[in-house]
């Protein structure tokens, strides 16, 4: 969702390099660190030593912009989930699709801030459409007036709640009724389908959103 005003081609730069910096340190920085360390030391070391990196960026964000992105937190609690159900084995089903433990964390956390003042998908909203411009910023966030934006964001949210629990729930279900090479075919079709359909989805849905959200605020700017 944006404003009737389009993000100018420097900003869209902005905002590209500051999505790629976040995974990157929130997401590929980490499992490298990870990865080179726990041949060397134990698994929850190398862990902890890998975690500091996106803690330290959170700090340093939080210092510099006084407020928390939700985002790398969201991409750093995911991480850290993902490793630690990596180090906690299983049986051969659980360690088939300990991913989907995390994405089923994942959705039910997206379904649970349907119940805070504002959902998920608001946050992730502004960090890609605006980033750390104030400005721009406060603009977006004056959109949560209109009750068309306010319904949009949660419908996202919901949306990739379910696609998320969704893609957990259909993959359980395979790896106890399929074969490990039936599965190990299979299953990466099921995830990126169920995340593939939501992107594509929101990319649509976005736009005509933000086609109708346009008109309401020109009609009440009449």
């Amino acid at each position: 969702m944006n404003t009737p005003t389009s993000v100018r081609p420097a900003a869209k730069k902005d905002i590209v390099r500051g999505i790629v910096t976040t995974l990157l340190i929130n997401g590929a920085l980490p499992l490298l660190a990870y990865e080179l360390l726990r041949s060397h030391m134990t698994s929850i070391s190398a862990l902890s030593i890998a975690t500091l990196i996106p803690l330290l960026d959170n700090l340093y964000g939080l210092m510099k912009h006084r407020k928390l992105d939700v985002f790398a937190v969201f991409m750093l609690f995911s991480f850290i989930l993902g490793l630690l159900m990596i180090t906690m084995g299983g049986s051969e089903q659980l360690l088939l699709i300990r991913e989907s433990f995390v994405t089923a964390i994942m959705g039910i956390i997206f379904l649970g801030s349907l119940f805070l003042p504002r959902p998920l998908i608001f946050y992730f909203a502004m960090r890609f459409t605006v980033g750390n411009d104030p400005q721009r910023t406060a603009v977006f966030a004056a959109n949560w007036k209109y009750q068309y934006f306010r319904f949009v964001m949660r419908l996202m949210t919901a949306v990739w709640g379910i696609a998320l629990l969704g893609e957990a729930l259909v993959r359980t279900i395979l790896v106890y009724r399929l074969t490990v090479t039936q599965f190990l075919a299979l299953s990466n079709f099921v995830m990126y389908g169920f995340i593939g359909a939501a992107i594509i989805w929101t990319i649509y849905y976005r736009r005509h959103s933000q086609k109708k959200l346009r008109e309401i605020i020109a009609r009440e700017a009449k």
